[in-house]
């Protein structure tokens, strides 16, 4: 593993932990938007990550490339999806976006965001961003010893 392929694998989950508690953020401002640009009520967004590919990271020069080892590279963000689960409905004929005719005259169509669920992701992505820093203070702390010993 080279010197800075810790840093560069901390660093990868940072932005994107930092980026789902964004969206986890947006999700959770709009839990109660019953109409959008789009038309209708807001939907959920999720965050998907996949594993980053070994062309971005930064490679030693002083070890044959034979005999680098195959590490990880860190996560990317693949992209935002909606969550297409069906609208909350509650009944309240006296908002403005209630149902006007049919069998759901009276009901009013909610975001399928649900506040509990948010708050869940958003700790797991809160304990997963702090997790990198520790590991990009420790990786700090070990080149800080590592040139004492050289003193």
């Amino acid at each position: 593993m080279g010197m800075f392929t810790s840093l560069n694998i901390a660093g990868s989950g940072l932005t994107a932990q930092r980026f789902r508690l964004d969206v986890i953020a947006n999700n959770i401002a709009n839990v109660e938007t019953t109409r959008t640009t789009e038309g209708g009520p807001y939907q959920r967004q999720r965050v998907i990550l996949m594993p980053r590919d070994d062309s971005l990271k930064f490679k030693s020069h002083l070890l044959p490339e034979a005999l680098q080892p195959g590490q990880g590279a860190g996560v990317k963000v693949v992209k935002v999806e909606k969550d297409n689960s069906p609208p909350r409905m509650v009944y309240d004929p006296s908002h403005p976006d209630a149902i006007k005719h049919g069998k759901y005259k009276g009901y009013v169509l909610y975001p399928n965001v649900n506040i509990v669920q948010e708050m869940v992701d958003m700790i797991s992505a809160s304990r997963s961003y702090e997790a990198n820093v520790t590991v990009i203070n420790s990786t700090r702390q070990l080149f800080e010893k590592s040139l004492q010993i050289g003193k």
